[in-house]
């Protein structure tokens, strides 16, 4: 049994009187021990995702059908009891914006040492600076006991970000769901952020779900990947067999946009998937990235595509997946400027 387990989720917004699914019939599943990527452009519900498992949902947003289920336990409309039990201790999460996710009036040692009182149940105060110092220490903080005494905005965005694991891991959980924790950091920092949370992942023997826009990441980090369009996933797949061998239009999108300096040429541009994302409100007939494929044909724009086993442990939803490769979904350089490479 997967430690946890995504089936047919719905979270839906109801907004002005309009109501529309972010997250459309998700079914997803991380194992015991586990890396597994969840990726997409902005908007197409990936955050959501992860906010709808722990229920840090906004107030126009619910959780409508589907269910969560958290080592066999369901969790998909969970008392406060079973929260306030599962929240930091069973599952923990890093936020986008790690300085946003700090308080800016409080030191990193008042935050570490509260949540350590809340969550971690240490009532001694000594023991909770001890212990503050030593999760400091486990994320790569130098001199973590004079870090107690700074605030915020006396960080760089790296050591921010090694602030707010330190927080997740305080009630040492078994599954940590990491929201975008690079999008806001340099290349350099990135990658030292992706190599800790490999590193914790292993030590720690966690499971995590890592949200990304960025498929170079996921290389580096998952052993399996969903990928994730207007609400729904359509790809899934061990991370080399969807590098290798993607079967959605969609993915190959991505993939294509990724820069390589290997083959690069000057004033060279990148390809782009054409348009953009579709309003939630007003979905397209049929199968939703078919106003941007160059796939399409009148069969995809008939009915919805149900996500289908293609080969063990790899599922698309395109009525052509066996048609699509790297080579034959071809999309063209974006018209948005050129991109130089040194």
């Amino acid at each position: 049994m997967a430690l946890l387990e995504l089936e047919n989720l719905v979270t839906r917004f109801e907004l002005h009187r309009r109501g529309f699914n972010v997250v459309d019939g998700v079914s997803l599943a991380v194992e015991a021990g586990e890396t597994v990527g969840l990726v997409g452009e902005s908007g197409s519900g990936k955050s959501l995702t992860l906010r709808s498992i722990v229920h840090a949902l906004p107030p126009a947003a619910a959780v409508k059908d589907g269910r969560i289920v958290y080592d066999g336990r369901e969790f998909t409309r969970p008392t406060r009891r079973l929260l306030r039990e599962l929240r930091g201790h069973e599952i923990a999460m890093i936020f986008q914006d790690p300085v946003s996710a700090l308080n800016p009036v409080m030191t990193i040692g008042a935050q570490l040492t509260e949540t350590l009182r809340q969550t971690g149940g240490i009532r001694r105060e000594r023991e909770r600076l001890r212990r503050a110092i030593e999760l400091l220490r486990l994320v790569g903080v130098p001199e973590p006991d004079r870090r107690l005494r700074a605030y915020p905005h006396e960080l760089s965005g790296g050591m921010a970000q090694r602030v707010v694991i330190a927080l997740a891991l305080v009630g040492e959980p078994r599954l940590l769901l990491a929201d975008e924790p690079t999008s806001a950091l340099d290349v350099t920092v990135q990658a030292q952020i992706l190599q800790l949370l490999v590193d914790l992942q292993r030590r720690l023997s966690m499971s995590v779900l890592l949200v990304s826009h960025d498929l170079g990441v996921v290389a580096q980090t998952c052993k399996r990947v969903y990928v994730m369009y207007a609400g729904e996933i359509v790809e899934e797949a061990p991370v080399a067999t969807l590098f290798s061998g993607p079967r959605h239009p969609y993915t190959v999108g991505l993939l294509s946009s990724i820069p390589s300096l290997e083959h690069a040429r000057p004033t060279e541009r990148l390809p782009a998937i054409p348009g953009s994302p579709p309003d939630l409100g007003a979905l397209p007939v049929g199968c939703r990235f078919h106003p941007r494929c160059p796939l399409a044909v009148a069969e995809c724009r008939a009915a919805p595509v149900a996500l289908r086993e293609i080969a063990p442990g790899h599922r698309a939803a395109c009525l052509r997946h066996d048609e699509v490769s790297r080579a034959s979904v071809v999309f063209s350089p974006s018209a948005g400027g050129t991109v130089e490479h040194a």
